[in-house]
């Protein structure tokens, strides 16, 4: 059952809505974590969208107003639901990281995710992708890889060795 606020339901993701969005408002980014290695035939659910947005000025207002018609809010554990922020270019230039919960699910952004340079790091070698109609950059498997181990997490220890053996056997 899902978690229920003065909302209604918490949304699951909608992969197909939040990248759709994303590209009708032309918002650059690569979308990275378990959505971009499942493209590539990693074989773990996930329960959110990770994406490296560019962090240029036009680009965080086009995102902004994404986030916007999405309904992002600032996810917490202890506010399923969310809290209100100020979903403007500035306020996204201010940090790194947001954990944000939207009317389409859970969405994380990483403006420069653990051992990669962001967006002009990780784009160049994305892999492009048509999804739902919409072009779309995902990080290749060697650089979630690079990201995941820079992190040290030790839940992605697991997924690593998963998508090593898969880079062996292409």
């Amino acid at each position: 059952m899902p978690a229920v606020s003065d909302r209604g339901p918490v949304a699951p993701l909608d992969p197909k809505r939040i990248l759709s969005t994303l590209a009708q408002h032309n918002v650059q980014f690569v979308l990275i974590g378990a959505l971009a290695a499942g493209l590539q035939g990693f074989p773990r659910a996930t329960y959110d969208a990770d994406i490296t947005p560019a962090k240029g000025r036009d680009n965080l207002q086009r995102l902004a107003a994404a986030l916007r018609e999405l309904g992002a809010r600032i996810y917490t554990e202890q506010i399923p639901e969310g809290l209100a922020f100020d979903c403007s270019a500035p306020m996204l230039a201010r940090a790194d990281v947001w954990n944000l919960i939207t009317d389409a699910g859970r969405l994380d952004l990483a403006f420069q995710p653990s051992g990669t340079a962001g967006y002009d790091d990780l784009a160049p070698q994305a892999v492009h992708y048509t999804i739902y109609g919409n072009e779309v950059l995902a990080a290749r498997l060697e650089d979630i890889i690079r990201s995941k181990e820079a992190a040290g997490r030790p839940q992605d220890r697991q997924d690593v060795e998963v998508m090593k053996e898969m880079l062996k056997r292409r």
